[in-house]
């Protein structure tokens, strides 16, 4: 199946490609299949190759791979990310629009400069437009669904190209109703005016706070969500488990809440420090914590059936991006 894929998409597609090494963590396997879109072009591409193969594939779409941990293992299917042609960022009134691989502190910086408030939090989430719109990435006290007007997408197995309000992506505490086949093209902010200065000391104190309380280096940041009216790291502290180490993985002891990678080190490592605390964690505080982390290869991957026969993605020359 992935042979015959691998012919449909040519020179499009790259082979055991790293994959691990272009996550946050840098660390894990690879991808079957590797695919960087230039351009729209490229999507139709896709779409058209997993019609060719006619069975269901299995497909990651990855952004800036800050949200996510690949097993050793790797992924035995198709990875699409997006490529800097679908990283612009345009400032028009109070709308920001931002291309699916536009960087979120980038985004944040842009906004800033432009004496717009809304988007201050986006410069201490190293991730993409499209990996906020699919988690629905904030911190600080915003988040995603709050600036959110409009998005465009791309339906890798329709080949439908979509433009519709936030509402229809269900956003909640870090989760959206977005399919592993959806790859988020653009995405327009409403922001407010406000004065340039202020909005830039925002962005410079959230940097600062960040530096000061959370640690560098390997990590995909929080690896729980927090439960309702508690704090993640407070409940893996309490449980004993801040400075934890297995093999090649530690729970940092700046934030219990991060996992750090050691370089070189192993991703089943990551994972298998990650289940260890959780389960220490349920068994002596009561609360079942639950990962916000997206595991890649770990488990059965998500599989994609492409339709022939719908309406394809037509290449313009609006700004794009993908999804995590």
């Amino acid at each position: 199946l992935l042979a015959a894929l691998g012919a449909a998409l040519g020179p499009l597609a790259v082979a055991d490609a790293p994959l691990g090494a272009r996550t946050t963590y840098r660390v894990g396997g690879t991808a079957a299949l590797w695919v960087e879109a230039a351009g729209p072009g490229d999507l139709l591409a896709v779409h058209r190759a997993l019609v060719a193969v006619a069975a269901p594939v299995p497909l990651l779409v990855l952004g800036q791979g800050s949200n996510v941990l690949v097993a050793e293992a790797g992924f035995p299917g198709l990875v699409v990310h997006l490529g800097a042609g679908f990283a612009d960022v345009a400032v028009e009134g109070t709308t920001v629009r931002g291309g699916g691989a536009a960087k979120l502190p980038v985004l944040a910086r842009r906004s800033a400069a432009a004496g717009l408030r809304g988007l201050e939090w986006a410069v201490g989430v190293p991730g993409s437009v499209g990996g906020a719109l699919r988690m629905n990435a904030g911190g600080h006290g915003s988040d995603t669904a709050t600036v959110l007007r409009t998005w465009r997408g791309v339906d890798l197995a329709t080949g439908e190209d979509h433009r519709g309000p936030a509402a229809e992506l269900d956003l909640g505490y870090r989760r959206s109703s977005l399919g592993p086949s959806q790859v988020v093209v653009s995405a327009d902010f409403a922001l407010e005016r406000g004065d340039r200065a202020a909005a830039e000391a925002a962005v410079d104190e959230i940097v600062r706070w960040r530096r000061a309380h959370q640690p560098g280096g390997a990590n995909a940041g929080s690896v729980f969500t927090n439960p309702p009216g508690d704090s993640a790291g407070r409940l893996v502290e309490a449980a004993g488990c801040k400075g934890l180490r297995l093999g090649s993985a530690e729970v940092s002891t700046k934030h219990a809440n991060f996992v750090q990678a050691d370089p070189a080190g192993s991703a089943d490592d990551v994972w298998r420090l990650i289940d260890v605390v959780r389960t220490t964690v349920a068994e002596r505080t009561g609360v079942d914590l639950v990962p916000e982390l997206r595991l890649v290869g770990f488990g059965p991957p998500p599989l994609v059936q492409a339709h022939a026969g719908r309406r394809p993605p037509q290449p313009s020359t609006s700004t794009g991006g993908r999804a995590s």
